[in-house]
């Protein structure tokens, strides 16, 4: 009859342990994960971890990173968005894929193409503006101009210079506009208004569309400044004086006084700083001394005496 009495007794629920039914209420509580992105501190189901450099974001965050990258056409290797990564990661394309919509990813499928045909020696885009086909060169000549024909426009043109093909002749020094389409000669003068809207970046022969603006634009790929119509360099022309003189004249497409304004603004930044500097050049003569004085002294010590 005991024997009875304690089974059931170590049967009962009430009877059990504090060890057994009591636990502390923060166990059962993973510890939240810090995003380097929001700095705000998420559970890990809601955070994403890269593969190749095991980085940790929130995911919203990770895909508001990707989506905009992709939008903007910077790159097709997305990078960890920790630029102290000590493994300088990237993200796959199956972890791309499988926090961005569709469209997106078809964007950076088409982003990830065209940089591979732009690094590629053996292949090269058509240069019409109506066509965009990819266009094998032959592997043993492509030092050297050759002969290209699209195998969807039939377009011929010239590997080097993107011109009609000129047998014979050297290639021209600057690169035409190369949106005619097939069987336009592209050496035919255009007049402002019959100006097309795609050329390529004169640096790294990214194409570039121009819908409306100004004539200086900046390439997204290399960041390179340059003028529309004539391509040259805008790099180092901060007061865009390229467009006071020769062929490209008041063609910058802002107003006079808008031009002014621009110029005034940068002449006004640098002398800025040249006063900036003027009035702190005198402090900075009278701190030399004590700062070199703190460098000896730290130099010999702090048991030294101060030199006399």
């Amino acid at each position: 009859m005991a024997d009875d009495m304690v089974e059931e007794n170590s049967s009962d629920p009430d009877t059990m342990t504090s060890s057994q039914c009591t636990q502390s209420p923060d166990s059962d509580l993973a510890p939240l994960q810090h995003c380097k992105l929001c700095l705000g501190e998420f559970p890990l189901e809601k955070m994403t971890v890269i593969s190749q450099c095991h980085c940790i974001f929130c995911s919203l965050c990770l895909k508001q990173y990707v989506e905009l990258l992709i939008k903007e056409g910077l790159e097709t290797g997305i990078s960890c968005p920790d630029s102290a990564c000590p493994k300088q990661g990237q993200l796959q394309e199956s972890e791309i894929e499988s926090m961005v919509a569709a469209d997106v990813m078809q964007r950076y499928k088409r982003l990830q193409f065209e940089r591979e045909v732009l690094l590629d020696p053996c292949r090269t885009w058509c240069p019409s503006s109506s066509c965009q086909a990819v266009c094998q060169l032959k592997e043993a000549e492509v030092s050297v101009p050759q002969l290209v024909q699209c195998p969807l426009c039939s377009l011929r043109f010239c590997s080097a210079c993107r011109g009609d093909w000129h047998t014979g002749r050297a290639c021209r020094d600057s690169l035409p506009i190369i949106t005619f389409l097939p069987g336009e000669n592209s050496s035919v003068c255009k007049s402002e208004e019959d100006e097309p809207s795609i050329k390529r970046c004169p640096k790294c022969k990214v194409y570039i569309e121009r819908d409306e603006g100004c004539a200086q634009m900046m390439c997204k790929n290399c960041k390179h400044a340059f003028c529309w119509y004539c391509l040259e360099s805008l790099d180092d022309d901060f007061l865009l004086i390229h467009y006071d003189k020769g062929p490209c004249r008041n063609k910058l497409g802002h107003s006079r006084a808008s031009v002014i304004w621009h110029r005034t603004q940068v002449v006004g930044i640098f002398a800025g700083f040249g006063l900036l500097l003027l009035v702190a050049s005198p402090f900075l003569l009278l701190a030399t001394p004590f700062i070199l004085c703190c460098k000896c002294k730290c130099g010999r010590g702090d048991d030294d005496p101060l030199p006399t």
